[in-house]
């Protein structure tokens, strides 16, 4: 995969996406609403059992008491936890289909560094165009094709050259990066 100007690049197909609300950044930090420039890799695919069927084989379901730890001093800092969790998390179930489906990457993952910025998923966007806090947003149609296609592993490079705006017109699904 490789995310361009135009959307995401993978299999000869471009997927109109949306980044970050701060563009993409080299200095990643938790919180900074970027999208980390570099090569990411795709880690695990998460999927919400009670909305739709499984979208690839590896897809691991998502229960009510999965979250992900965004707290940078904690030891779970940037992993997949159980539910009930003192520490500052997002939850993987939530009651908007954003994370119906998720791809996890290996940001910042396993072993993460304090402060390096947390959970960057691949996930479904809230309108075309919508900026995320530092994730990759597509259209769950565009989603569910990715995720059939992208197993464990697969490379995401984020070129630190990706211009921050650029909205397509005319009949095309706004891009923004």
């Amino acid at each position: 995969m490789w995310l361009t100007p135009r959307g995401l690049w993978f299999h000869k197909r471009m997927i109109p996406c949306s980044i970050g609300r701060g563009g993409v950044t080299r200095d990643k930090r938790e919180g900074d609403g970027s999208t980390p420039a570099g090569l990411l890799h795709v880690a695990e695919c998460w999927y919400r059992p009670d909305r739709m069927a499984r979208p690839a084989p590896w897809a691991r379901p998502v229960g009510p008491q999965d979250l992900w730890c965004d707290e940078s001093g904690h030891p779970a800092y940037n992993l997949h936890v159980r539910a009930p969790l003192a520490a500052s998390h997002e939850r993987l179930r939530r009651a908007d289909p954003l994370y119906d489906i998720i791809l996890t990457t290996d940001w910042n993952w396993p072993d993460a560094e304090p402060g390096r910025g947390s959970a960057i998923f691949l996930h479904q966007w809230r309108r075309p165009g919508a900026v995320t806090a530092g994730c990759i947003a597509m259209a769950r149609h565009d989603l569910r094709w990715l995720a059939a296609r992208a197993e464990p592993g697969t490379r995401l490079f984020v070129p630190p050259s990706v211009p921050k705006f650029l909205n397509a017109r005319r009949g095309a699904q706004a891009f923004r990066v």
